[in-house]
């Protein structure tokens, strides 16, 4: 029985298209790729110890470091792509096997311009990412478990969690480019990740939840024509308000006074209001999650890495200043939204730091309910009227 996702998505396209935009590098062909690797061997039970001495948070099992090429991290997004959206697409397919018809003619077109995107998008991001502890890569059964179905495909050998992924090429690029010291670099990535991984494994409910969400805006994203007319509209609308303020780089309102272009990207332009409230706890937990880890991050290199300091303020540059294509493509696909989501997650900790001492995000670990919205992140006294101090 085929794959309903195969229906509607070209993927060997998509991996093709994908695999050409991130084209190779040189230096991951070289003698160089041996230590990368075995520098992540050597430094992930490290920056495991590190980031559990500064959390707190006691993560099951031993992590390990996989180091991937561009085409490896293609791989796994496109695998992690197809397990995500088979309900969705299994639910939008026609009952019958029916001869060619107009209708079926246009989704062979839709499947080819959905794999064109789709592969356009992998492959520019596989330039930049340097390392990923992503959930949606965990293993079929638990994904499956969290979704209450077992049809989400046979599980995967090993314990969901337990790998963190390091993109080879990018990490020798931009050690080359800034001139890094590469052992310290590899360790402060390492901090940074393992950082992820501490908190979805040693907070039993944070994992199962972000996959609930995930799983509800999936199920949740059925086509509507007029949602997406009403998207365009808003788009329009933005840019005309863009066009008449000289030079501000900044788009406009919609009607309902929202940037939703500002806050999410497309996605949450052409999202309903249901999927909007999700979206914005995604939002709201991700920034705490980013935000956490970079404070986490940043108290972990203490005494370790030298030049932290500088690979922060270096990082935090590459990511802000982007122009042309690659600022736009940020932005329509929401990157801009949650960078400036995880600066907000920083300054949430600092504030209910400064006003309940070390480690006042413990609090937030202890249930769900704790967890900050989004409008909370931007408003921590709120958050601190709303869940008492330990």
């Amino acid at each position: 029985m085929s794959d309903p996702a195969d229906e509607h998505v070209d993927w060997d396209l998509a991996r093709r298209i994908a695999v050409r935009v991130a084209g190779t590098e040189p230096l991951y062909q070289s003698y160089l790729a041996e230590p990368l690797r075995q520098d992540f061997a050597r430094f992930v039970p490290v920056a495991a110890e590190l980031v559990a001495i500064e959390t707190g948070l006691e993560t099951p099992g031993e992590a390990h470091a996989e180091v991937i090429d561009r085409t490896g991290w293609i791989d796994a997004n496109i695998a992690a792509f197809r397990r995500l959206l088979q309900p969705l697409l299994g639910a939008t397919a026609g009952a019958d096997g029916s001869a060619e018809t107009a209708a079926a003619a246009a989704g062979r077109v839709t499947r080819t311009l959905g794999a064109v995107e789709l592969g356009s998008v992998l492959g520019w991001m596989a330039r930049r990412v340097l390392g990923q502890y992503d959930l949606l890569w965990a293993s079929d059964d638990e994904a499956a478990t969290s979704r209450d179905t077992t049809s989400h495909g046979a599980a995967s050998a090993g314990t969901a969690g337990d790998t963190v992924y390091f993109v080879g090429p990018n990490i020798l690029v931009t050690e080359k480019r800034y001139a890094f010291v590469p052992a310290q670099f590899r360790l402060w990535l390492a901090l940074h990740e393992l950082t992820h991984r501490s908190q979805f494994t040693g907070v039993p409910w944070l994992r199962p939840h972000f996959l609930q969400l995930v799983n509800g805006l999936v199920d949740d994203a059925q086509p509507d024509p007029e949602r997406m007319r009403e998207g365009l509209r808003t788009l329009v609308t933005q840019r005309r308000g863009n066009s008449g303020r000289s030079g501000s780089g900044r788009s406009s309102p919609g009607q309902d006074g929202q940037d939703l272009l500002g806050e999410g990207g497309l996605a949450a332009v052409f999202a309903t209001d249901h999927q909007r409230e999700l979206i914005a706890q995604v939002g709201g937990m991700m920034s705490l999650v980013e935000g956490h880890g970079d404070v986490t991050m940043a108290r972990a290199a203490r005494g370790h890495i030298p030049d932290a300091d500088r690979f922060a303020v270096v990082m935090h540059h590459r990511r802000r200043n982007v122009r042309g294509m690659a600022r736009l493509i940020q932005r329509l696909l929401g990157i801009e939204a949650k960078l400036a989501q995880y600066q907000a997650g920083e300054e949430f900790i600092a504030q209910i730091e400064a006003e309940r001492g070390p480690r006042a995000v413990d609090r937030i670990w202890e249930r769900v309910e704790h967890l900050p919205s989004m409008a909370e992140i931007r408003d921590p006294q709120a958050w601190l009227e709303r869940v008492p101090a330990a």
